[in-house]
């Protein structure tokens, strides 16, 4: 079990670290392995981080894949977070 986090904004907890986890399951095993790995990897976040990621776990599994597998020019918007998933993949 994860204990809450002070200093990242809001307290974060276990139902919130939960939540995202649920949302990094996709269609693909690759994308599941990507995403779950940041979040693993990447939490705690700070707010802006977390929103940044909620915003991409909105967006299609073929956008998704595209961007984090294929390697097409991410949205503008969630642009930072994809080279975030990617730079942490690669180390």
């Amino acid at each position: 079990m994860r204990a809450p986090v002070c200093g990242a904004g809001p307290l974060l907890t276990d139902d919130e670290f939960n939540r995202l986890r649920w949302q990094c399951r996709r269609g693909m095993l690759e994308l599941d392995v990507l995403l779950s790995r940041y979040l693993d990897r990447a939490w705690p976040m700070d707010q802006g981080n977390r929103q940044a990621f909620r915003q991409l776990l909105e967006c299609s599994d073929q956008q998704l894949q595209g961007w984090l597998c294929d390697g097409a020019v991410p949205d503008k918007d969630v642009a930072a977070i994809v080279r975030a998933i990617l730079s942490t993949d690669s180390h």
